[in-house]
């Protein structure tokens, strides 16, 4: 993408886990929001409905990410059919898009079973996530993904940070695959120039930071300790470098 002046610019999506990072995000000037469940604890499961309703009311497009469980990303049969569900919530409390990923015995995207989670998206978009990055051949898949009809990937190029990734997800901007290509994984804002450079479209980041819990803890799951929440300054920096 371009501004009015010819500059690259990149959509920024903020990775959330309820309704108040939500309008943190919406606030300081982001896209659009993925939602996910336990992120901190688990790198991200299928949110409740209520929260995809709730986070859906702030009014920023919404891509909740459905995944059953931690773990690999091979899935079976039970779990698909749990995902196509959870799809379906989503699709009906008004999300604009879903986030999946699914890789086969073998490690590589699992055509038949993205098409099943395609399919119960009905039309909205759908974003193949990270699970990209554990695929030895990234461009190869990106050809898989483009065949399926798949919006777009978040990947970090298969590099611990996006940064480090740059040079795999320049060679997938250059693919041409039409699949947009979403850069995430440790990103900072001072990462996101040289991203523009390449030609991501999308820029993709948590933006958060710990807060303390000070209410009463205890056993049986009430620990004490810090929580994450979306920063609305490390948001506007992103936001900043990505709409030049």
């Amino acid at each position: 993408m371009e501004n009015f002046v010819g500059r690259p610019t990149a959509a920024v999506e903020i990775a959330v886990q309820d309704a108040v990072g939500a309008r943190v995000a919406r606030e300081a000037g982001a896209d659009r929001v993925e939602l996910c469940g336990a992120l901190a604890a688990t790198g991200g499961l299928t949110p409740s409905l209520g929260t995809i309703e709730t986070v859906v009311a702030v009014g920023l497009p919404v891509h909740v990410l459905v995944r059953p469980r931690t773990g690999g990303f091979q899935h079976d049969a039970d779990e698909l059919a749990l995902m196509e569900v959870d799809i379906r919530h989503a699709v009906r409390a008004g999300a604009s898009g879903v986030v999946v990923g699914v890789l086969d015995a073998h490690g590589v995207v699992d055509r038949d079973a993205v098409a099943r989670l395609r399919d119960a998206a009905d039309g909205r978009e759908v974003t193949f996530h990270r699970a990209l990055d554990v695929v030895t051949d990234r461009l190869a898949a990106l050809h898989v993904l483009a065949d399926l009809g798949i919006t777009r990937v978040l990947t970090s190029g298969g590099a611990a940070r996006t940064i480090l990734g740059i040079d795999e997800l320049a060679a997938m901007v250059r693919e041409g695959t039409g699949v947009q290509i979403m850069a995430g994984g440790g990103l900072r804002a001072q990462d996101v120039a040289p991203l523009l450079v390449v030609g991501v479209d999308a820029v993709h980041l948590s933006a958060s930071v710990e807060r303390d819990d000070r209410g009463p803890a205890g056993p049986g799951g009430g620990a004490g300790g810090a929580y994450l929440v979306t920063d609305p300054d490390r948001v506007r920096e992103v936001v900043r470098a990505a709409h030049p």
